[in-house]
């Protein structure tokens, strides 16, 4: 059983203690259904990180980049096949600062391969009620 938020603010503040233990390089993959609050933990990791700007879904944009403490990637794969390597270097953004992926899993084979990294699972329970699975891997 993970971690049970009853509110967008509960779950803004369970990313933002998690915050706590980002840095440069860390790497946070996110899955859950459309509409778990995948973007609403990146808001709350932002919050945690000292982000200023408005947090935005980057379904269209693919990256957005926010400073804070550290420097925040956050990218989303919803409507993409898997990760754009092409186009955008995780390594270099791993360099710079953190990175957050939702919908990792349209590519799980490629993120597997980074060490360590944060998984993090929202499930949707009801309107208000989420369960939130949080696993370090090393």
């Amino acid at each position: 059983m993970g971690i049970v938020t009853r509110s967008e603010e509960e779950t803004l503040k369970v990313a933002e203690k998690l915050s706590g233990r980002i840095d440069r390089g860390t790497l946070i993959l996110l899955s859950g259904d459309l509409g778990a609050g995948k973007t609403r933990f990146v808001k709350g990791i932002a919050r945690g990180l000292g982000v200023k700007e408005v947090v935005t879904s980057p379904t269209f944009t693919i990256v957005n980049r926010y400073s804070g403490r550290i420097p925040l990637f956050h990218v989303d794969l919803y409507r993409l096949e898997g990760f754009p390597g092409e186009d955008v270097d995780l390594d270099e953004m791993l360099e710079e600062g953190a990175v957050a992926v939702e919908w990792w899993e349209r590519d799980s084979e490629f993120f597997k391969s980074y060490k360590p990294r944060i998984e993090v699972d929202i499930r949707f329970i009801d309107e208000n009620i989420r369960e939130i699975e949080i696993r370090w891997v090393e």
